[in-house]
């Protein structure tokens, strides 16, 4: 991390509180994974209503991204990462509220809005503040606040539920939550760049079909199918399978994975170009749900999270690395909550599209059905990610140059 060193004192200090508000978000939104859905049963949901509560939280996150996106550029990164930070903060305490089922759904489409906006006005407020020529190497480093939340939210999350119930557990969240929203007030964002007389880009979703950005947001969307079906389906599977191992221990395992990866790749692909390491990173994705069809052991599993962390950690830094080199400064809130928002919209409906084909072929049916789908977002990359395919190639496989990156500055 010598690369710290190197920046200016403001800067560095700004990253460094960042990384912190970083840490607190994800740390209060993963306290909640392991026990919102027992609290939803507990409270009189049925397995249906279950379902629909935590992937209401979708529904926000779709939703606000647009607008949260022309806001960073219009108004500035820090209120929108603020907007993150209240919202991670509050609702917590609106599920403490109420046993409505109406209200929580109402609810967990506004804790949906944190992770909508915070992820916005992390990704640009680390790029802006990025040095051009280092510009991988810190992202992969600030980006590390993820895996680490979502490791240590969990274990804290569940040990505190068990101990003294779900209200300290939703109190801790919150208090998470807030800690983050005041030493977010600490953040010094660097100017608005002032947009165009006429803005080039034209609207939010006209940014969509540009060819810059068509095939990274593709590519996402895509990966993001396989991921939804990760995280919803792997415990399930695990007990189809008769597999003898705690699902906790899949995830531990690709955060470690995750955490290790992203300390190496980001300078790499500043020394040796995004593309190829973002290739690798998609095939480790694909070989992930590859290695999860024909699981039927313990180890398999294990090592099938150690690939999905590892993949997870390569690809999608460098993909906002990449996004980040094809974007001007003042458009870079909407370019990064559209590429983005391709994620999350393959998350959300990953379940239920290919939860639909479970009932017919099984868990083991739908990770097939998923390998399928990250082989087709390398296919996707290898092929589109330049302007013709001898020049896509070059640069997925080689050390070709990206065609569509803006000039450094």
């Amino acid at each position: 991390m010598k690369i710290f060193n190197t920046l200016e004192p403001a800067v560095r200090q700004n990253l460094l509180v960042l990384f912190g508000v970083g840490l607190l978000f994800w740390s209060s939104l993963a306290a909640l994974l392991p026990t919102l859905p027992l609290y939803i049963r507990d409270v009189g949901g049925t397995k249906y209503q279950v379902g629909v509560v935590i992937g209401a939280f979708a529904v926000g996150l779709l939703l606000f991204r647009p607008w949260l996106g022309q806001l960073a550029d219009r108004r500035g990164r820090k209120i929108v990462l603020l907007i993150g930070l209240a919202a991670v903060a509050i609702a917590p305490l609106g599920y403490l509220m109420t046993q409505s089922m109406p209200l929580l759904i109402a609810i967990r489409a506004f804790h949906g809005l944190s992770i909508a906006a915070f992820t916005t006005a992390y990704s640009t407020l680390v790029v802006d503040l990025s040095p051009p020529s280092n510009r991988g190497e810190v992202i992969g480093y600030m980006s590390l606040v993820n895996p680490i939340g979502v490791a240590i939210g969990p274990a804290i999350g569940g040990f505190l539920q068990a101990w003294a119930g779900y209200t300290p557990l939703f109190l801790m969240s919150a208090g998470l939550g807030f800690a983050g929203l005041l030493s977010a007030l600490w953040v010094q964002a660097p100017q608005l760049v002032a947009q165009p007389a006429v803005d080039t880009t034209g609207t939010f979703w006209r940014l969509l079909f540009s060819p810059r950005l068509r095939t990274p947001t593709l590519t996402l969307l895509l990966v993001g199918m396989a991921f939804g079906v990760l995280s919803t389906f792997v415990p399930l599977f695990m007990q189809e399978a008769g597999v003898d191992l705690n699902a906790g221990l899949f995830y531990t395992a690709a955060a470690v994975a995750g955490f290790s990866v992203r300390l190496l790749t980001g300078r790499a692909s500043d020394r040796y170009g995004r593309g190829r390491l973002i290739t690798l990173g998609l095939l480790l994705y694909a070989l992930t749900m590859l290695l999860l069809w024909f699981a039927h052991s313990a180890s398999m599993f294990l090592l099938a999270g150690l690939l999905e962390g590892a993949g997870t950690g390569i690809f999608l830094p460098l993909m906002v690395a990449l996004v980040a080199d094809r974007s001007e400064a003042y458009e870079r809130g909407r370019v990064f909550s559209l590429c983005v928002g391709g994620f999350d919209l393959g998350i959300a409906i990953a379940g239920p599209a290919l939860g639909f084909f479970a009932e017919y072929v099984g868990y083991r049916g739908i990770f097939g059905l998923a390998s399928g789908l990250a082989f087709l977002s390398v296919l996707v990359f290898v092929t589109q990610c330049s302007k013709t395919l001898p020049h896509s190639l070059s640069f997925a496989l080689g050390d070709g140059r990206d065609l569509y990156a803006l000039p450094r500055r």
